[in-house]
C-alpha cells in the first residue's frame, strides 16, 4: 500500500509560485498565478542481498575468529576474599581456570596494582614478606590478541604481631646474677 502511495506521488503533478518577496510556494494542486514544475525522481540505490553462508561453508579461520571473540574463561582466585594470614613469609595467588589453559593466553598477577612475575606454574605467583593491612590480588588472563577473557579479584588481610600487642607474652628476663659479698 505504501508503494503504491509512494508511486502515485512520484507521478502527481507539482506546481509552484514565486511570491512578491520571492519566497516560492510548492503544493500539489494548481496554485493561482503557479506554474507546473517538472520534479525528476530522485536517485535510489539498493545493494545486492549480502550472501549467508552456513557455518560449515565459512572459513576455518573466520570460525576460529569468531568464536575466539566470545570465549571466556570461568576463574577463581586464591587467596579468598577476606582472607587473614598471620605473620606469612609469603602469600600465593593462584587462579583456578575452567576450561584449560588455551595455549597463548597469558596470566598476569597483581598486588595493590604491582604486577608479580609467575614461577614456572603459569596459574600461580608468589608475594614475598607481603606488608601488614589489607590488599587487592587481582587476576586478568589475556587472549593472544590481547583481549581480556577473564578477570577476577578479592581482598585480604596481613597481620603482624607488634612488640606493642597485649596477647604478645614477653619473653622471659634474664636472671640477675645476685651480688656477690667482698
Amino acid at each position: 500500500m505504501s508503494s503504491l502511495l509512494a508511486t502515485s506521488a512520484a507521478l502527481a503533478t507539482t506546481y509552484v509560485r514565486v511570491e512578491k518577496d520571492g519566497t516560492k510556494t510548492y503544493s500539489d494542486r494548481p496554485l493561482p498565478g503557479g506554474q507546473p514544475v517538472d520534479i525528476q525522481p530522485a536517485q535510489t540505490y539498493s545493494a545486492p542481498p549480502t550472501p549467508t553462508l552456513p557455518d560449515s561453508t565459512r572459513p576455518r579461520e573466520e570460525q576460529a575468529l569468531t568464536e575466539a571473540a566470545n570465549f571466556r574463561y570461568q576463574c577463581a582466585l586464591a587467596p579468598r576474599d577476606d582472607e587473614t594470614f598471620q605473620n606469612p613469609e609469603t602469600v600465593t595467588l593462584s587462579v583456578a581456570v575452567t576450561p584449560g589453559l588455551r595455549t597463548g593466553d597469558e596470566v598476569q598477577f597483581s598486588v595493590d596494582g604491582a604486577r608479580l612475575t609467575r614461577g614456572e606454574n603459569p596459574t600461580s605467583a608468589t608475594l614475598t614478606l607481603p606488608e601488614r593491612g589489607t590488599h587487592t590480588a587481582t587476576v586478568r588472563i589475556v587472549d593472544r590478541y590481547g583481549k581480556a577473557v577473564c578477570n577476577a579479584s578479592s581482598t585480604f588481610h596481613v597481620q603482624r604481631t607488634s612488640l606493642n600487642s597485649p596477647q604478645r607474652v614477653p619473653p622471659p628476663r634474664p636472671a640477675q646474677p645476685l651480688p656477690t659479698p667482698h
